[in-house]
């Protein structure tokens, strides 16, 4: 087959799955508002069943809501026969997923469903079916062709399935008003969630570890006190631990180049003024954004009191995965 054709039958199979996401926008109505409300109002669970295909959607949509703040998973039809209904609860809702609405073994849990009285949302391609007439809410996943040639291959209508299930989640979401945070604190594992949990004080340098010299020191004491600690740059603080300024690699490439004594000069004649800060409570991404801004690899950590607490460099925050 030559690539003409190949590239024909790709662009085949988008155009049509395209036509079946856009047959959807009529199909956000009020079964789905019901829906919506249904699962919004579950005491428990939401319980999400599927055979074959529709078991692989169903599967992606329990975890697609757990992870959004809608507490849920997946029960295998056959398996709930055989034991596993004993997970679902009269507490919980039930989204069983069968594109025919015929799947014997969701048909064969109906009854047991009925006598538990969990609410049932079904999600079918066939509004007159068995189950979409058994269920609480039916929402019409249909489709006019799958995108496979011979018409069999489930295609068009997993991805209106796959979709009208994130058209769920995202409702609910927003509806739970849903956070960021939130989210991070499900992915915890996640570069997302290490951007959006990690604090400055986790990865701060503080007490020995933080370079530190008196404005009245000599800049030789600075340029050690830089070399033992290790963070190419020191902090020149007084006795209070305010901060007056600071001194760092970059400093010292300037006042080499004009000339200066280093033997004899003070830090306080060498150090920039002042010097870009953080509080302790903040971010770690926050600080990343700080730093790209000014072109900086370092900043300071304040208190309240704006007293110096801590220091974080750009390579603790590319350890910790920030970056």
């Amino acid at each position: 087959m030559d690539a003409d054709k190949l590239i024909a039958l790709g662009r085949r199979a988008l155009e049509i799955e395209r036509d079946a996401l856009a047959a959807l926008l009529d199909r956000v109505d009020d079964r789905f508002v019901e829906a919506c409300r249904t699962m919004l109002a579950c005491q428990g669970r939401i319980v999400v069943t599927g055979m074959g295909k529709s078991g692989h959607i169903g599967g992606k949509l329990a975890a697609t809501l757990a992870s959004t703040g809608t507490p849920a998973f997946f029960v295998h039809p056959g398996e709930a026969s055989h034991g596993d209904l004993g997970m679902i609860t009269r507490q919980d809702v039930v989204v069983a997923i069968s594109y025919s609405g015929e799947t014997a073994e969701i048909v064969t849990l109906l009854p047991l469903l009925k006598r538990m009285q969990a609410p049932l949302i079904a999600m079918t391609g066939k509004p007159g079916s068995t189950l979409a007439q058994a269920a609480e809410v039916h929402i019409d996943v249909s489709v006019e062709a799958e995108a496979c040639p011979l018409n069999l291959a489930p295609t068009a209508s997993t991805t209106a399935t796959l979709a009208m299930g994130d058209a769920l989640a995202v409702a609910l979401l927003e509806a739970r008003g849903f956070t960021p945070e939130d989210f991070a604190m499900s992915h915890p594992g996640g570069s997302l969630g290490r951007r959006l949990l990690l604090k400055i004080s986790d990865v701060m340098h503080q007490g020995e570890r933080l370079p530190t010299v008196a404005p009245d020191c000599m800049l030789t004491e600075a340029l050690l006190e830089m070399t033992r600690k290790g963070l190419g740059m020191t902090a020149v603080v007084d006795d209070q631990r305010h901060v007056l300024g600071v001194f760092t690699d970059g400093d010292l490439r300037r006042i080499l180049d004009h000339n200066v004594d280093v033997r004899s000069a003070h830090i306080s004649e060498v150090m920039t003024a002042g010097g870009k800060s953080i509080r302790s409570d903040q971010l770690a991404a926050e600080a990343v954004a700080l730093m790209e801004k000014h072109k900086i690899t370092a900043l300071l950590v304040k208190d309240a009191d704006d007293r110096l607490i801590g220091i974080v460099h750009m390579h603790d925050l590319l350890r910790a995965g920030v970056v």
